[in-house]
C-alpha cells in the first residue's frame, strides 16, 4: 500500500477514531505527451518569470499568493494552511446518517479513499463498520483537504471503510436547462420489447471483464508513424437515421437470444414505414448548455 495521503481521525458523536486515508484508485492507461521544439523537436523547458525585471524564478523560490485587490496579496504558506480554525483539517467529521439507497452517487461522488485505523483506534473503527452494516446506513461527514473544505460520504467497502468525497449541491448543474421534450408517445408494446432487451443483456457487474483500448488504439498510431507509414483514417460510424424502432428492438432482442451483440444502430428495412420520432441529432432542436 502507498503511503497515507491524510492523517488524522473519524469524529463519531463523542468518540474519536484514529485513522490513515489512502487513495483507492489511480490512473494507468492516461496517454502523456510531452511538449516539444517544432525545430529540433525535442523537449522545451517551462520557465518562470518575473514580470518586474524578467529573471528566472526557481520552483522552490515560488510564493504562494491570495489575491485581496488589484496587485495586492497576501503570502501563504503551508504552516498557515495547517493553521486553518477548522475542525475538519484533522478530522473527518460526520454529521448524520443516511440510508444506503437516499444519496444520488452518480452526481455527487468524485474521488474514492480508503481509511484504515491507527493501532488505537482499531475497536472503535471496525465498530462504526459493523453498526454501519447492521443498519445498512452510510455516514455523511465533512473534511478539508488540500485547498478546500469537502461534502463526503463514508460506507462499508469490504473488509474496510471507503470515504468518497461528494460534489456540494451548488456545483450540480440543473437539468432545466436541457432540451428534453415532454409527452414523449410511447406505446406499451415498445415498452415491452425494449424490457425484453434489458433482460436479455442483464448479468452481475464485473468490472474485470472491461478494458480501456484506447491506449491500445493510441499505441497502434505511434507503431504507424515509427515505421514511416501513413495513418490510416477508420471507417467513419454510420450516421444515425430516422428508424422502425420496433424493428431494431426486435431485430436486437433476437441478436441477444442467439448470444450475439446487436448492432448499434440496426439498419430499417425499406418497406418498413417509419412509426416513432426516433430522430436523428440534427433533426432535433440543440440542447442548450450552460456556459462557464
Amino acid at each position: 500500500m502507498a503511503r497515507s495521503m491524510w492523517r488524522g481521525a473519524i469524529s463519531f458523536g463523542m468518540v474519536a477514531i484514529p485513522i490513515r486515508m489512502y487513495l483507492a484508485t489511480e490512473a494507468h492507461s492516461a496517454v502523456s505527451f510531452r511538449q516539444l521544439c517544432p525545430h529540433c523537436q525535442l523537449p522545451i523547458k517551462q520557465q518562470r518569470h518575473c514580470p518586474t525585471d524578467d529573471h528566472v524564478v526557481a520552483f522552490n523560490e515560488v510564493l504562494k499568493g491570495y489575491e485581496v485587490g488589484k496587485n495586492q496579496f497576501v503570502i501563504i504558506d503551508e504552516e498557515d494552511l495547517d493553521k486553518l480554525p477548522l475542525k475538519t483539517t484533522k478530522t473527518i467529521d460526520i454529521v448524520e446518517f443516511v440510508e444506503r439507497n437516499e444519496v444520488p452517487l452518480g452526481l455527487y461522488v468524485k474521488s474514492a479513499y480508503y481509511l484504515e485505523p491507527e493501532d488505537v483506534g482499531v475497536k472503535p473503527f471496525f465498530l462504526l463498520k459493523r453498526a454501519l452494516e447492521d443498519t445498512n446506513k452510510v455516514a455523511v461527514a465533512k473534511i478539508a483537504l488540500r485547498d478546500r473544505e469537502h461534502l463526503s460520504l463514508i460506507q462499508v467497502e469490504g473488509d474496510t471503510l471507503l470515504c468518497n468525497t461528494l460534489n456540494w449541491p451548488d456545483e450540480i448543474r440543473s437539468t432545466q436547462e436541457l432540451n428534453l421534450p415532454q409527452n414523449v408517445k410511447i406505446s406499451d408494446k415498445e415498452v415491452a420489447m425494449a424490457t425484453s432487451l434489458i433482460d436479455n443483456l442483464t448479468d452481475s457487474f464485473k468490472p474485470e471483464r472491461y478494458t480501456d483500448d484506447y491506449k491500445a488504439a493510441f499505441q497502434q498510431i505511434v507503431d504507424q508513424k515509427m515505421k514511416g507509414l501513413q495513418v490510416v483514417t477508420p471507417t467513419p460510424a454510420e450516421e444515425p437515421r430516422v428508424m422502425d424502432l420496433m424493428a431494431a428492438l426486435k431485430a436486437s432482442v433476437e441478436a441477444t437470444k442467439q448470444g450475439k451483440k446487436p448492432a448499434a444502430r440496426p439498419a430499417a428495412s425499406k418497406a418498413a414505414k417509419v412509426k416513432v420520432a426516433a430522430k436523428t441529432s440534427a433533426a432535433r432542436p440543440a440542447a442548450r448548455r450552460r456556459t462557464a
